[in-house]
């Protein structure tokens, strides 16, 4: 495991503040306080807090329990769904790239 993690790019960073503004906004909309949550989820204060400012520290397994507790785990189900990208590659039947055999010692 590196040391230091890899800078995500600011589209990364966008879209996982959106997501915890999205679960912030689920989570009041219910009217959960952060303490009912954080025992639901088995999880702490920070770690709540981080995961509603869009930390990318936040593991994914955490963000499953929150996704849990609000009732919304099913909506994992749509990541990736449709994978367009993928789809119109195997379509067009592309070859993978291979990587040049390395050479013999001498």
């Amino acid at each position: 495991m590196p040391s230091k993690q890899p800078p995500m790019y600011l589209p990364q960073k966008r879209l996982l503040e959106s997501l915890g503004e999205r679960l912030r906004l689920a989570r009041l909309r219910r009217k959960l306080g952060v303490a009912l949550t954080c025992e639901r989820a088995g999880i702490s204060r920070m770690t709540l807090y981080r995961a509603e400012a869009g930390s990318a520290a936040v593991a994914l397994g955490t963000l499953v329990r929150i996704l849990s507790v609000l009732g919304l785990e099913a909506d994992l189900d749509l990541v990736a769904r449709d994978d367009t990208l993928g789809r119109l590659l195997q379509d067009q039947e592309l070859a993978p790239r291979r990587r040049r055999p390395a050479p013999a010692p001498s």
